[in-house]
């Protein structure tokens, strides 16, 4: 890892994969609009194994564990700057040394408060608003949330190490909060930007940074469009079927229709499309290694091929420091 700098006030955001990449896809958007370069690679060491390899022409491919890194933007109003970390994987075991290990680094930085992102998956309708619930490791971080009117998440679990890492951060008397967005349970793996934007919004009121949100606004509405879509041909075999059940038997299996939900909005790429999709996808690379703040389109392209944990290294890569 990286030998401390000077870095003013800097505060962290942590994120991980997860439900929606709501979280991940909120730390990607900060990367591209701040233009963020890579600071350091956190060393997971033993925390993780290799579950499986890869196999190319025949040949068995090197193992790799998932990788952990921090990305630096230096606030030029230096009021405070930021480190965002962004792990391609939790640990399976040894959670919460990881994160202490990981706050332990974030001293040595001089970080003064930590963030984390998650989501947080209810039955709101996929074109509903997307609330932000929130919880604090302290009282004037709560007060904080309060007074940003966000939903206090006021009983409950935050799982993994979105909730872990504060633990660990408190405990080392460190503070902060964890940002939750608001997704719909029934397109739990289908990514749904408009609760990344939600967080973003809150975030960057709380810490002044002002980022332009508007591309992460419009493909919010867009996917909108699009489930909105699907949940209403769901609806409409669900009575259709209904009808049916009705006439035949008044005994049967129930169903929210979730599972159809979920294959219906994650129907994959038509095979002749594939070649003129990758063509598509290295163009976008070119575009985001001139322009960092194109990034984002690519993430989306990727997540909308269901591609992107193949091309995650490769991604990441556009944001280390020019030699």
């Amino acid at each position: 890892m990286a030998e401390p700098i000077k870095l003013n006030h800097p505060w962290l955001v942590a994120v991980w994969p997860g439900m929606g990449h709501v979280a991940l896809n909120a730390g990607v958007y900060l990367l591209a609009k701040l233009g963020m370069t890579e600071f350091a690679e956190f060393e997971g060491g033993d925390t993780f194994d290799i579950e499986a390899v890869e196999v190319k022409g025949g040949l068995v491919q090197p193992g790799r564990r998932p990788r952990s890194r921090f990305f630096l933007w230096t606030d030029p109003g230096r009021r405070h700057d930021l480190l965002v970390f962004v792990g391609e994987a939790q640990p399976p075991g040894g959670k919460y040394a990881f994160c202490r290990r990981l706050v332990a680094f974030a001293r040595e930085q001089g970080v003064e408060r930590v963030f984390t992102f998650a989501a947080m998956a209810t039955r709101m309708h996929p074109e509903a608003e997307s609330r932000v619930f929130g919880a604090a490791t302290d009282r004037p971080n709560l007060d904080e949330l309060k007074r940003l009117e966000l939903d206090v998440l006021d009983d409950g679990h935050i799982g993994g190490l979105n909730g872990v890492l504060l633990s660990a951060a408190a405990e080392a008397g460190l503070h902060g909060a964890c940002f939750l967005g608001e997704m719909p349970h029934i397109f739990a793996q289908i990514p749904f930007p408009k609760a990344s934007h939600a967080i973003l919004e809150a975030f960057t009121t709380l810490s002044g940074i002002d980022i332009d949100l508007d591309e992460l606004a419009e493909q919010a509405k867009l996917v909108d469009q699009q489930l909105g879509e699907v949940l209403a041909r769901i609806e409409e075999q669900a009575r259709g079927q209904q009808s049916d059940d009705d006439e035949d038997s008044d005994e049967g299996d129930e169903s929210d229709g979730d599972e159809e939900a979920e294959e219906a909005a994650a129907e994959p790429e038509p095979p002749k499309r594939r070649s003129t999709a990758r063509k598509r996808i290295e163009e976008l690379f070119e575009e985001a290694a001139r322009d960092r703040s194109k990034a984002f389109e690519l993430k989306q392209e990727l997540d909308r091929l269901s591609v992107f944990k193949e091309y995650e290294d490769r991604f990441l890569d556009l944001f280390k420091k020019a030699e």
